[in-house]
């Protein structure tokens, strides 16, 4: 992915921030996956962040594409510095959205 065709932004969701990035060339959004579990869990960023190693080995183990998919982009952090992030476009994070077990998903899905 070309980072010059990229434009970082930041979407709400009751209050809480979830990084993104938009992607001019393919016309598609990448959600930081942590940002997204964090929500869902009502958890800070280090749980959401362990909860995220965890769900990456059950899905390994279960055979589950969703990981291959995560893309690692540089996205800004509270710091103001960039880090390498997992992200996931649209199609990608709607997947991990019902792999989480949360009554937040369906309210997310709809924003």
């Amino acid at each position: 992915m070309n980072q010059s065709k990229l434009e970082t932004i930041s979407n709400l969701f009751e209050g809480k921030e979830i990084r993104s990035i938009w992607d001019k060339e393919k016309e598609d959004y990448y959600f930081s996956v942590v940002d997204v579990i964090g929500v869902l869990t009502d958890n800070e960023y280090n749980k959401a962040r362990n909860y995220w190693k965890w769900l990456k080995g059950k899905l390994n183990d279960e055979g589950s594409q969703l990981v291959r998919i995560t893309n690692q982009q540089k996205i800004k952090a509270k710091d103001g510095k960039y880090y390498k992030t997992d992200t996931l476009d649209t199609k990608g994070i709607l997947r991990l959205i019902e792999s989480i077990p949360s009554p937040k998903a369906e309210v997310f899905c709809t924003k």
